[in-house]
């Protein structure tokens, strides 16, 4: 009796224990709120993270014929794939997705473009057709009409997209009404849509026997160079808006350098050099 009254005495009284439970329970459940929110917080930072990356990268998509598929020739040889290189050689984060199709016209361009936009959420469009168009005497206005579609559906896709027109002159054995007419479709588009126009995407190579290959038709790799130069140049100011001061400032002396060297490869006929391309897989 007398050792169970002692224990009574170390006990603590129901109006204090009560109170003392409460807090301990509230104690615990704020620490796992306060858990729960540091690591909600740590996902959003990374999803965060994720987005802003993904946002950063600017896409190119080339819509095109055989040209830009590279007839005839590795695809790594196909201008399109020289365009990356050029953006390699800059420093900027761009992403070249190559949409040609060796046979194609405008009219099966403009059937593919649905799925071809489905492909990626294109900053700008270069649009590479019509040659088949005028080979085949397609009247000039309705590969103009096509042309146009093109570049109204992509508009309304991605509103901020930018376009890039590739002109183009038929061959001397042309009708030369039709080729006039034809020929004229480009720029008459380029001004009536205000997108940026590239007057001759063979220039420099479509007249050089060397730069062609047998059918007198499609590029060598070569010539595939020169028809990347003549892109690049009306292309690179739009990826300079894209890609951000920031990404201008990393362009130092060697990163200039190495495309001083692409272009002066494209002048004289032998391979670029560009070792981040070469060390992209």
């Amino acid at each position: 009796m007398k050792e169970r009254q002692r224990m009574m005495n170390f006990l603590i009284p129901r109006s204090v224990y009560l109170p003392l439970l409460a807090l301990a329970l509230l104690i615990g459940a704020c620490r796992s709120e306060s858990s729960a929110d540091a690591g909600a917080q740590r996902r959003a930072q990374t999803t965060s993270t994720t987005a802003d990356t993904s946002a950063a990268e600017s896409v190119v998509v080339v819509l095109g014929n055989s040209l830009a598929a590279g007839y005839g020739l590795e695809q790594g040889e196909a201008f399109p794939a020289l365009l990356r290189q050029k953006a390699d050689a800059m420093g900027w984060d761009v992403r070249v997705v190559n949409a040609g199709r060796s046979g194609d016209t405008s009219a099966g361009g403009l059937e593919r473009l649905p799925g071809v936009l489905d492909r990626a959420a294109l900053d700008v469009l270069v649009l590479e057709l019509g040659g088949n168009d005028g080979l085949q005497g397609v009247d000039p206005q309705a590969t103009k009409g096509n042309l146009a579609a093109i570049i109204d559906s992509t508009r309304a896709r991605f509103p901020g997209a930018s376009v890039v027109l590739t002109g183009l002159r038929l061959p001397p054995n042309r009708d030369e009404s039709y080729a006039r007419r034809f020929q004229q479709i480009y720029p008459e588009l380029a001004e009536a849509k205000n997108v940026t126009l590239v007057p001759s995407l063979m220039e420099g190579a479509g007249s050089v026997d060397s730069l062609m290959q047998a059918d007198g038709i499609h590029p060598t790799a070569a010539g595939q160079r020169r028809i990347a130069r003549n892109v690049w140049r009306k292309l690179k100011p739009i990826l300079v808006e894209d890609c951000g001061a920031e990404k201008i400032a990393m362009s130092d002396t060697a990163s200039m350098t190495l495309e001083s060297l692409a272009d002066s490869a494209d002048t004289t006929g032998a391979d670029c050099a560009n070792p981040k391309a070469a060390a992209r897989p």
